[in-house]
């Protein structure tokens, strides 16, 4: 309960800081953040005062589990008048100002919302929300922790089962199968709009370089257009890279790590530009302590993969290419802070970051590493606990 208060408690900070009214929340994973509970409903939260979980389903599942005062919600055309009996500053005629999730509510309950508090001025509060997010708390760490751990313990015994012949996807069955016994609630989510992600992407030589919608620096063929991300069906060879870049997610937090693997050996240069991967994120974790800015990590890291010669194939290929080095991770995939050009967020304790230097080479494959990190106050705690180094088999 007292978590949840202080969450609760540094969004109206940023609220009042903006002088804003309140914030309406809709969004599953906001709603689950700020109250314990992911049943459907409005959470108001007032700049001042406490907050109430308007629900419409399932009233009894949010009272067992919401730390926000649960009230189920009537016919939504009467959810204004309902508003005012407990927030008389959201009754008809006061001018008011709340912030709403623009980046992830859909037009339709927007324009819903304004017909039943016409007189509210809305404006995008997804940063106050996403920001308030960013810093995690010693018990978010401790379930990225453990995840970090369950998906170590499925790459050691993937790579056990994996032999020449093998397909991306029966590798890619046997890290799900091993992490759903251990916990993995069977998603891992993301805030993008139409962006989706899988237990991550397996892919070996030219399937795992074939560019794709989703925004990271290695798609995968996939199954087909219908899902055209992540595993396909092709066989694992002798003396191609493999990219097994997986997550797991425990009590909605994820951990994010890639590895990189060959049966036999790779040729000279895919395992140079790999030893630059390596050579990338050690320097960059030299990097990682209070107040070093997002953006000059990317920079940094872009730096030394030009100076490699590297630097057309880094974080994908021609245009292709993304232009970050790395993400915040948390109940989301995609959570600030982003590593990239424009990010001046100065690191803070409590951020968590997975930081993945790849190098894609088109019609051969992917290389590299990601590690995920949580800031400290004086530097930085390795999450990922997977051993490092290109994994010869």
């Amino acid at each position: 309960m007292t978590e949840y208060a202080q969450r609760i408690g540094r969004l109206q900070q940023k609220l009042q800081a903006h002088r804003l009214d309140g914030m309406m929340i809709t969004q599953n994973v906001d709603l689950y953040y700020l109250t314990g509970s992911m049943q459907t409903g409005y959470l108001f939260v007032p700049a001042e005062g406490e907050p109430r979980f308007y629900v419409r389903r399932s009233v009894l599942r949010a009272q067992e589990e919401s730390a926000a005062a649960v009230e189920p919600l009537g016919s939504f055309r009467a959810f204004g008048a309902q508003l005012a009996q407990t927030f008389p500053q959201l009754a008809s005629g006061s001018a008011v100002t709340l912030a709403a999730e623009f980046d992830v509510l859909p037009v339709q309950q927007w324009q819903r919302l304004q017909s039943v508090l016409p007189h509210v001025l809305w404006k995008d509060g997804s940063m106050l929300i996403r920001e308030t997010r960013m810093i995690k708390s010693p018990r978010e760490i401790a379930c990225i922790r453990e995840a970090a751990r369950i998906i170590d313990g499925a790459l050691e015994d993937a790579l056990a089962k994996l032999k020449p012949g093998m397909t991306e996807l029966e590798l890619m069955s046997a890290v799900e199968h091993h992490i759903r016994l251990h916990g993995h609630i069977g998603v891992m989510r993301l805030r993008g709009y139409n962006q989706e992600v899988l237990t991550g992407v397996i892919g070996a030589g030219e399937a795992v370089a074939k560019p794709t919608y989703f925004d990271g620096p290695a798609g995968g063929q996939g199954l087909g257009p219908a899902v055209p991300q992540s595993v396909s069906r092709r066989p694992i060879e002798r003396n191609e890279p493999i990219l097994i870049d997986i997550g797991c997610c425990i009590d909605g937090y994820v951990i994010d790590q890639t590895r990189t693997a060959v049966i036999g050996d790779l040729s000279d240069d895919l395992r140079q530009a790999y030893d630059v991967s390596e050579a990338i994120i050690r320097s960059v974790e030299s990097m990682l302590k209070p107040g070093t800015l997002c953006e000059q990590l990317y920079i940094h890291s872009l730096g030394m993969a030009q100076e490699a010669g590297l630097g057309e194939h880094y974080m994908g290929f021609g245009d292709d290419q993304v232009k970050f080095l790395g993400h915040g991770i948390g109940l989301e995939v995609d959570e600030l802070p982003v590593l990239a050009k424009g990010f001046r967020y100065p690191l803070e304790p409590g951020m968590v970051i997975a930081i993945e230097p790849k190098f894609t080479f088109p019609g051969r494959g992917v290389v590299g590493i990601e590690n995920s990190y949580a800031v400290t106050d004086n530097g930085f705690e390795k999450l990922t606990v997977s051993r490092e180094g290109l994994i010869r088999l």
